[in-house]
């Protein structure tokens, strides 16, 4: 019997596993609100802030008193990891073209399954963010608002102010967790719409610019960094497309270095487990004369801290 060797022993494989690992789609944008956290276990208690930052104990001692005690707790509610798998396939012809050589070029479609593959599965991650930060029923009542008619950004009447919407849900998060958002992700639509509102229009004379950039708007709206969320999805037919981040607008305080630095109010987290996505072994089915590439996740966005996101629902209309 023939000994195996190294490649066919491994169940992942770590040259394709960091392939997987590397790559990152640049139009995505959910991770900025749910930055990715690496956990051991796949169950666990989400890890949240208390209001120990804010309280004014009374420290005084006398001499020989004892000296007081303050409890911190930071275990919240319960998460779990999903486990989500899909295979690349990539038929044999395909793959003997591809590393033929003959026309002095070769094609690792190896690795480009495993792109297709992780494309499709950050897209599956960047639309699970996004309905979490998208729903109203995650927020406390003074920390989302719903807009409607003159209200709404895409009013351009001299009625709605978008500056002065921005400003309300600030003070909401400041008000709630003593942080200032720092973060504000919108739909493509609402950027569209903002680009030409009147307040915005007005305040650009004073930038010697004359179209509204994220970085102009993160300047005008006070917050470090304004994201566009260009993510689209379709049905399972494919005939009809959708913005994953709709009309709305979500600001956020996040800290990526939360977890460690326990106590910091930040929204959210990307549970990940250690050491994934990986690639398991490529193996060959010979019924359908294809490799197979399988890619596994495990993950689950979670909010950790609500009062640290304000929600804009229908911002435009």
């Amino acid at each position: 019997m023939a000994q195996l060797n190294l490649y066919q022993v491994r169940v992942i494989d770590p040259v394709l596993t960091n392939v997987a690992q590397g790559y990152k789609q640049p139009d995505f944008v959910g991770g900025s609100l749910f930055p990715q956290v690496p956990v051991s276990l796949r169950a666990g208690k989400i890890i949240t802030f208390g209001k120990e930052d804010f309280m004014l104990y009374n420290s005084a001692r006398a001499p020989g008193e004892n000296t007081k005690r303050i409890q911190f707790g930071y275990s919240g509610s319960n998460f779990a990891l999903v486990d989500y798998s899909l295979e690349g396939a990539v038929p044999i012809e395909v793959y003997q073209e591809g590393n033929n050589g003959a026309n002095g070029w070769s094609i690792d479609h190896m690795a480009m399954a495993i792109k297709k593959v992780s494309s499709i599965m950050a897209l599956r991650l960047e639309k699970a963010q996004a309905d979490l930060a998208r729903t109203a029923g995650n927020y406390g009542s003074s920390n989302k608002v719903t807009l409607s008619g003159t209200s709404q950004w895409s009013d351009y009447s001299g009625t709605s102010n978008p500056i002065s919407t921005i400003e309300t849900a600030k003070e909401a998060i400041r008000a709630a967790t003593g942080k200032r958002p720092n973060t504000m992700v919108m739909g493509a639509a609402v950027l569209a719409k903002l680009r030409a509102h009147p307040v915005i229009v007005d305040r650009l004379k004073y930038t010697g610019r004359d179209v509204a950039t994220t970085e102009i708007l993160a300047s005008l709206f006070g917050v470090s960094q304004v994201l566009v969320g260009d993510a689209i999805y379709s049905n399972d037919a494919g005939t009809a497309f959708s913005d994953v981040w709709g009309k709305d607008v979500v600001l956020a305080y996040t800290e990526t270095a939360a977890l460690a630095d326990m106590g910091t109010p930040t929204f959210g987290y990307t549970y990940n487990l250690n050491g994934y996505p990986i690639v398991e072994q490529p193996y060959f089915d010979r019924n359908a004369k294809s490799w197979f590439v399988p890619v596994t996740r495990a993950e689950a966005p979670v909010i950790a801290g609500a009062g640290a996101g304000y929600l804009i629902t229908n911002a435009v209309a």
